[in-house]
């Protein structure tokens, strides 16, 4: 068992790794850029594809969301795949796959193979924080 849960670690801080590196690898569209984009899908079949650019595009725009989301996702997933800092990683990574798990759930059902993929990361990020719960359990006073 404990090699799944290693393999769960990789996945999740793998995963985690990728997509901060990605939020760097492409230059923030400028703001013309973003209205241009958003008004190709003014069409009432587009509304699910206006709400992702505008969304996505709304937290590029404000020069520092972007940013700081890659940041945190290299960072916890760095903390994840270290074996001494992994709960500290899985435990800030909660919020994070959260997130981009209803972000697809709201906004790209769609994708079904995308909002499957998003469901496991977030099931993988809650089985870690499980697994350490007698490591947690104190500060939560709480009789499980």
């Amino acid at each position: 068992m404990r090699y799944v849960y290693i393999l769960l670690r990789l996945i999740l801080g793998g995963m985690m790794l990728y997509g901060g590196v990605q939020k760097f690898s492409k230059p923030i569209p400028e703001p013309l850029q973003v209205v241009e984009t958003a008004q190709k899908f003014t069409d009432p079949d587009k509304k699910n594809t206006l709400q992702k650019v505008l969304y996505i595009s709304g937290a590029k725009q404000t020069g520092y969301f972007w940013q700081v989301l890659g940041v945190c996702e290299l960072l916890f997933g760095l903390l994840l795949l270290l074996q001494g800092t992994s709960l500290i990683g899985a435990l800030f990574l909660l919020p994070i796959t959260l997130h981009i798990f209803l972000f697809h759930l709201f906004l790209e059902r769609d994708e079904p193979l995308e909002l499957f993929q998003t469901a496991g990361l977030f099931a993988i990020n809650i089985a870690l924080v499980l697994k350490e719960r007698r490591r947690w359990k104190p500060l939560l006073w709480l009789p499980w």
